[in-house]
């Protein structure tokens, strides 16, 4: 060879590494997917998160200067990626921190595979009690308490406690550490309190700022969010404060409408904070930003999301979905359901053909690599498929058999249940045929929820059903109707966790004990 044509292959093998390996990107691991095929590392010199897919069977990894694997990357590990000029990742360098916790590897492993299983963050519950959140721990409506009563007496379940001067509201509760938390109001302002789990007395109030007022009731509509000893509350107005959990001291506040240039929709916010890693998410639907990433220690934005047409906000409230290998916030907004990179806010699709010009209120289901949502005023559900991480969805079918209002839906063993309006319905997502329907006396329009192979339904005029969960029938097992019933419908959520029922109705708490 001469020397010629020896250097122009030097030139040329320069160039090709320099193509295969352009850029680098050190950072922290902050999420890793719930598949384990992204990692998310966020720079904070450059003040950026950006996803990394490491799926590919030719990546490499080193772990303390050592080989690895990509299974053994941890969120919290410090990592140097070397990229590609298309951005794929070639080489990983990690530095892992020995955690100063006394958790064994084991238990990381089992922790592992549970959010593997459920596709949700750990919120760190402590205690037995898990209803961290609205929607409950893993944001799909289900209770995870087991070995609860099979039926009920004619006048329920026996009541344990019962809490009163909550005010006005229809915040449901979110329940950890022995406490119970909801909002309501005092003396003209939105309140947060807590309320002892065992004895139902009050621990602490704290403001949340002017209370709401409306013709279909006044004050807060959302639920607060229990995070590691902090809890996240969202007020009618706007108002989103992290107050310490033990003593309701404010560590942070600031009102997201005036934040992010929106304005408050007819019937106020009503959507409760969610919690992801480092991250409070909300979707204020204003001209700066639709959804806003926040940092849960200090508010500051790590993202803002400004989707196209700067639609306003719904009152439904964000789920975490991984579809197709993406991880992903979607809301319904007011002109229709969106989804957000979580790694980076990058808006990626929208679908409105189950969307409603009035009030969309019900959180989307995620089944699979699918998504079914719903909305009333005649509108109906949606069953939208993605084909890839890149795709736009591809709607399968639109029913009539699932117009949810706002009491929203559970998704168990294939089928999906909810209030179609007025009739409590069972719904088959293959087709979205009804595979039941039952108008319970008049009372089929409610909030549902799911626990230990039973629906838990609250009719909206106040009667609380147990139904069993299953699509042959409509087998309605028990029914009472609530003591000191308020003049207005029963919006707020029931609540099942430690082997109790929660129903809010204004001013009061109602406590039951339902385990066997």
């Amino acid at each position: 060879m001469s020397v010629r044509n020896l250097l122009s292959c030097l030139l040329l093998f320069g160039l090709l590494v320099s193509q295969a390996q352009a850029g680098t990107f050190t950072g922290t691991i902050k999420e890793i997917s719930a598949d384990g095929k992204n990692i998310t590392v966020y720079s904070s010199s450059r003040k950026k998160a950006v996803v990394f897919p490491v799926d590919g069977r030719s990546l490499k990894v080193s772990i303390n200067k050592k080989s690895g694997k990509v299974s053994q990357l941890e969120v919290g590990n410090i990592v140097t990626v070397f990229t590609s000029t298309s951005g794929n990742p070639l080489k990983i360098y990690c530095k892992q921190v020995t955690s100063t916790k006394s958790t064994s590897r084991t238990s990381k492993k089992k922790s592992s595979s549970r959010k593997e299983k459920s596709e949700q963050p750990d919120n760190n519950v402590e205690g037995a009690a898990g209803w961290p959140q609205f929607l409950g721990p893993n944001r799909n409506n289900r209770s995870t308490e087991t070995g609860l009563l099979k039926s009920w007496p004619n006048a329920g379940p026996k009541l344990a406690w019962t809490a009163r001067n909550l005010g006005e509201g229809y915040s449901a509760v979110s329940i950890a550490n022995g406490k119970v938390f909801l909002m309501g109001t005092r003396e003209g302002q939105e309140i947060v309190l807590a309320i002892d789990l065992k004895t139902g007395k009050e621990l602490w109030a704290t403001s949340n700022g002017e209370i709401f007022r409306d013709g279909q009731g006044n004050g807060p509509r959302s639920t607060p969010t229990y995070d590691n000893g902090n809890l996240y509350s969202l007020g009618a107005s706007g108002d989103l404060s992290c107050l310490n959990a033990d003593n309701g001291q404010q560590i942070w506040k600031q009102n997201i409408l005036s934040a992010y240039g929106a304005q408050n929709i007819q019937w106020g916010i009503s959507e409760s904070p969610l919690i992801d890693g480092e991250k409070v998410i909300c979707t204020p639907g204003g001209n700066t930003a639709t959804m806003v990433a926040l940092n849960k220690q200090s508010g500051a934005p790590i993202w803002l999301a400004k989707v196209p047409g700067n639609p306003k906000a719904g009152y439904a409230s964000a789920i975490i979905a991984t579809i197709q290998g993406r991880k992903q916030y979607i809301n319904f907004s007011h002109d229709g359901l969106l989804g957000i990179d979580a790694g980076n806010g990058t808006p990626i699709w929208g679908d409105n053909n189950a969307s409603n010009g009035t009030a969309n209120c019900s959180s989307a289901l995620v089944i699979g690599n699918a998504v079914f949502y719903a909305s009333g005023y005649g509108t109906g559900g949606a069953m939208l498929s993605f084909s890839s991480r890149e795709s736009k969805p591809t709607m399968v079918y639109k029913t009539n058999k699932m117009k949810n209002h706002h009491g929203g839906m559970v998704f168990v063993d294939g089928f999906i249940y909810g209030a179609n309006e007025q009739i409590m319905t069972c719904l088959n997502p293959q087709s979205g045929t009804a595979a039941w329907e039952d108008r319970l006396d008049g009372n089929g329009k409610g909030a549902i929820t799911y626990a230990d192979g039973n629906l838990y339904f609250r009719s909206e005029q106040g009667p609380m059903y147990l139904i069993e969960a299953t699509p042959k029938q409509a087998n309605i097992i028990s029914t009472f109707d609530q003591p000191e019933r308020s003049g207005k419908r029963a919006w707020a959520r029931p609540v099942v966790a430690d082997g109790k029922l929660f129903l809010r109705d204004q001013d009061i708490l109602l406590c039951y004990d339902i385990k066997k």
